[in-house]
């Protein structure tokens, strides 16, 4: 049975605190998974198990960056966002992402080490485009907030 849990996953905030990643020059990365994908809190790497497979889409999926170019604070709060993604032509179904850092090779699997699990909350289907739309980029609403 399948599992996809949105959340930022346990090893990327443990490696944040070791001082692994660097969200502003490291390769991010965004991957596209169908309803029988294994992601939540637990995933550690990017895998290929249940990636989607379709026209207009590339195992591994497309390069993320980081919106306007910078980690941003707010009283007590920092925070990260990405820019919008476009897969066109694209003709696909799609369940889930995983947001990974392809610079950073965790030793175990051989693959980038993963950040972000999205989860769309059912399949969306794609005939044309496939769009994901990224939250605003502020201290409530972007995808990576760390605060007391």
């Amino acid at each position: 049975m399948s599992t996809i849990i949105q959340t930022q996953t346990t090893s990327f905030k443990a490696e944040l605190l070791q001082g692994i990643h660097d969200l502003l020059t490291d390769t991010l990365r965004i991957a596209l998974y169908t309803a029988n994908a294994n992601l939540n809190d637990a995933t550690v790497a990017y895998t290929t198990a249940a990636e989607v497979v379709g026209s207009g889409y590339t195992a591994g999926g497309q390069i993320l960056t980081v919106a306007g170019g910078a980690i941003n604070t707010y009283g007590y709060t920092a925070y990260v966002n990405f820019n919008n993604v476009l897969w066109s032509p694209a003709s696909f179904t799609a369940r889930c992402a995983l947001i990974y850092n392809a610079s950073k090779i965790n030793p175990s699997t051989g693959t980038g080490r993963s950040i972000a699990v999205l989860d769309f909350g059912s399949d969306k289907i794609a005939t044309n485009t496939f769009p994901i739309t990224m939250p605003q980029n502020t201290a409530t609403t972007a995808l990576i907030r760390l605060s007391v």
